[in-house]
């Protein structure tokens, strides 16, 4: 039983942020934004990355259904590589928040840092994903948007295994991109492959 805490500032409307795909190769960041209700509970509510693919299936609906706002936004591939990925992290968020049907008065960012979102104070907390439930929250349901949306992608570009890596770099995904190439959904911006591989 993990023992995350309902809140930092009792009696306000606080916003759990949190974002999925930083450090992917391929695909949008996403993020979300989640205002909990006091006494929120799920016994699977974790860290989402501490959460098997079906805990943060059985968990999403839960948090959508109970929670007093959440909302889900991106930032593509493009933006990211105009504007870089610590910039479009920030962005999702924003976009997040922005688009909550009651606006919070304090936000919690998961992470060390973040652009202030006009009108709302934040907190950064490091880990806050595992010590939140609202960051918690925001952290099951950037992350399963963002499957959900990678998963859709696989099905025209197969070869890079997304079903599998979700747009991660790992060792399949990379070998993918020596033989095919990058598609328009890989992140130019990005070091797709080791320096002795080029892409062709």
């Amino acid at each position: 039983m993990n023992r995350l805490k309902s809140y930092l500032n009792k009696g306000i409307l606080e916003a759990g942020c949190d974002e999925a795909g930083r450090g992917c190769l391929a695909g949008p960041v996403f993020a979300a934004a989640v205002i909990l209700p006091d006494g929120f509970s799920h016994r699977l509510l974790n860290d989402s990355k501490k959460m098997t693919d079906a805990q943060r299936k059985e968990v999403r609906p839960y948090i959508e259904e109970h929670a007093i706002a959440f909302a889900v936004a991106s930032v593509s591939v493009e933006e990211i590589d105009e504007i870089n990925i610590l910039r479009a992290s920030f962005e999702a968020m924003h976009r997040a928040v922005k688009k909550l049907k009651e606006q919070p008065h304090h936000l919690l960012i998961d992470g060390n840092r973040f652009n202030p979102y006009k009108g709302i104070p934040h907190t950064c907390i490091i880990g806050g994903d595992g010590k939140y439930k609202s960051i918690a929250a925001a952290s099951v349901l950037a992350k399963t948007y963002r499957d959900d949306y990678m998963d859709e992608l696989h099905v025209a570009f197969p070869q890079y295994s997304w079903l599998a890596n979700k747009g991660y770099g790992t060792a399949a995904h990379r070998k993918a991109i020596a033989e095919f190439g990058a598609t328009p959904h890989h992140r130019m911006s990005f070091r797709l492959l080791p320096d002795q591989l080029e892409l062709f």
